[in-house]
């Protein structure tokens, strides 16, 4: 296979792990890799609107919902991430041991972040379960376009929750630690290759970097289970 260049569509949730892997791709195959980063929501709406790439990764839910729209070809399972916690740096850490603790935290707290992707729509439903929606309501920033951690970093919040992943490497906030199992969200992160991919082979070759042994340390490292 001669070297080329593929397209990949991705969400944030993958990037840390992802950024550190592609690199190592591209030196062992000379492929290169062009990464567009964009949010869930927008990458559903732009993708269903006919912008066409070789590689999509993004939540299972949702790559299936490209699927059944005719959009991806296959999906492979990456990386199952699970949704934590995070306060401003040196903040007092809340207690998060059980699901009534995170529902005490949630109500105490003077703002809530949380985003638009999966873990922000598990936690509107969550939120809606336990009889609080309402109530915290004007406390909640709900984020686009960067992690709840950054919102939580300037002041702007009290307490971030998003994807493990995507709280780590976020300067100025403390992780507390991931949701309790009583409420917490396991969400998995696949990889799709697109219906009308100009680089299939190239875009293979890539997912099977992405889900070889040698990847696995990486995406512990970064908050996720290997799929």
């Amino acid at each position: 296979m001669s070297a080329t260049k593929i397209k990949v569509m991705l969400s944030a949730a993958f990037k840390e792990a992802y950024l550190e892997l592609v690199p190592q791709f591209e030196r062992g195959t000379g492929h290169k890799v062009e990464s567009l980063w964009v949010p869930s929501v927008q990458m559903m709406s732009r993708l269903k609107g006919g912008e066409t790439v070789d590689l999509v990764i993004l939540s299972a839910a949702s790559l299936d919902a490209l699927r059944n729209a005719g959009l991806i070809s296959d999906r492979t399972d990456l990386a199952r991430s699970g949704i934590g916690v995070a306060v401003k740096s040196g903040a007092r850490k809340p207690d998060i041991s059980s699901g009534e603790a995170v529902k005490r935290a949630v109500l105490a707290a003077k703002g809530i972040a949380y985003s638009t992707g999966p873990s922000g729509i598990y936690l509107m439903e969550l939120f809606q379960r336990m009889g609080i929606a309402e109530s915290i309501k004007s406390k909640v920033k709900q984020v686009q376009g960067e992690p709840a951690g950054g919102v939580v970093a300037r002041g702007e919040a009290e307490i971030a929750f998003q994807q493990v992943s995507e709280l780590l490497p976020v300067p100025g906030i403390d992780f507390v630690g991931p949701l309790p199992a009583d409420i917490q969200q396991i969400t998995v992160f696949s990889a799709g290759l697109h219906g009308a991919a100009k680089q299939p082979d190239a875009a293979r070759a890539l997912v099977k970097f992405l889900t070889a042994p040698a990847a696995a340390p990486v995406i512990r490292k970064n908050g996720m289970e290997p799929a």
